[in-house]
């Protein structure tokens, strides 16, 4: 990636089975390119657990579980530039539980959930039908470019 690009990776939950930081850049570095954002970025992911992802969650959305990914798209007062999308929380022991219940390497999970909170943070959503596909469809399109199949592909032959 020609733009410079900053990633905060913090820790709050043991780091076994999580992915290095070199992983998140490469998968961060991807979504910017797949969402053609060409500017500076920066960005903080914290790996949390299941305690703290339900409390965040709650706090935040008002639903009284852990959830895999959160995001916190940053909200700057009106005149302050600096490249600072947003922050993600993403919660290990759920995506970990969820890659092993669809039957998916964990990486290729991570990188999901990765990938989806970075849209998140550049403003694309899901709540509506057409929004959902354009995400989902640009989502499929950076994991390709990993070499990771398509997500929302289910796999009835098991």
């Amino acid at each position: 990636m020609s733009t410079p690009l900053t990633i905060n990776v913090g820790y709050a939950a043991s780091r076994k089975g999580v992915p290095t930081s070199a992983s998140f850049h490469q998968w961060v570095e991807a979504a910017l390119r797949g969402a053609k954002r060409r500017k500076a970025t920066e960005l903080s992911i914290r790996i949390v657990d299941t305690k703290e992802g339900r409390q965040l969650n709650h706090d935040y959305r008002g639903k009284d579980y852990a959830t895999n990914v959160l995001s916190f798209p940053v909200e700057l007062p009106p005149g302050v530039k600096l490249p600072l999308i947003g922050d993600l929380v993403i919660c290990a022991p759920v995506v970990t539980r969820e890659a092993a219940e669809q039957d998916k390497p964990a990486r290729h999970h991570w990188a999901h959930m990765t990938v989806h909170g970075v849209l998140h943070l550049l403003g694309y959503d899901h709540i509506e039908d057409a929004e959902a596909e354009e995400m989902e469809a640009l989502e499929t399109r950076i994991l390709a470019g990993l070499g990771i199949d398509d997500p929302y592909t289910i796999d009835d032959a098991g």
